[in-house]
């Protein structure tokens, strides 16, 4: 018990002195302690300096999980390009990863102010049946989803006219069972880290409670 008791005051003491424990650095950002260590070994950030055996994130290493953050978080950008972003110097490669991913998010706010448009002209559209009667809905499908792609006027020709080895054919009613498939981790649409699947229920989106959270402020907020 005495033990215990000194371990407890030397973590006190060393977050006072020298910085904060990870669950401290997780939540300045609403995220959860797993994602800074998914981040770690993905090394968009790199391994903090230890205290007896634990993280400690200095003042420079909270920055630094905060440009993570606006990377990964706000920016959506891919690890392996956030982790050029956090860790390195201001030489061509950082500048072309920069301004490569700045290039892609511009082309998403040109989509969505698009998007946001339509959806404005759905408020007022005089069709019943939108899906069946938007003229305009056929444009924007062509304009701002995989299907412009493909010039076929028909829906059911463009999607035959597909090649065999573009489908996913394991996942036809035709392959095996959905349980027997197997299926790569897919990651939280807030942080990027791996999400783990139930067995049953629904499927998951967010690898924490503070990732969904922080989604459901960022919906309340638009």
């Amino acid at each position: 018990m005495v033990e215990l008791e000194v371990d407890f005051m030397s973590n006190e003491q060393m977050h006072t002195a020298h910085g904060v424990s990870i669950g401290q650095a997780a939540a300045l950002y609403c995220l959860a302690p797993s994602t800074l260590r998914w981040w770690e070994h993905q090394q968009v950030l790199p391994a903090p300096p230890r205290v007896n055996g634990h993280r400690v994130y200095t003042e420079t290493e909270l920055r630094r999980i905060g440009l993570a953050y606006l990377c990964c978080v706000v920016g959506a950008m891919p690890l392996d390009q956030a982790a050029v972003v956090t860790g390195g110097s201001r030489d061509q490669r950082w500048q072309r990863t920069v301004q490569q991913h700045a290039g892609v998010i511009a082309q998403k706010i040109e989509q969505l102010r698009s998007t946001h448009e339509y959806l404005l002209h759905l408020v007022q559209c005089p069709d019943d049946d939108i899906v069946g009667q938007c003229p305009d809905l056929d444009d924007e499908l062509m304009r701002h989803t995989p299907r412009g792609r493909l010039a076929t006027a028909d829906f059911i020709a463009a999607a035959q006219s597909i090649p065999a080895s573009a489908t996913h054919t394991d996942c036809d009613e035709s392959g095996l069972p959905r349980d027997e498939n197997i299926e790569r981790p897919h990651p939280c649409v807030v942080c990027a880290a791996p999400v783990t699947q139930a067995d049953r229920g629904r499927r998951r989106k967010y690898c924490s409670r503070a990732c969904r959270q922080r989604q459901y402020r960022r919906n309340a907020e638009r």
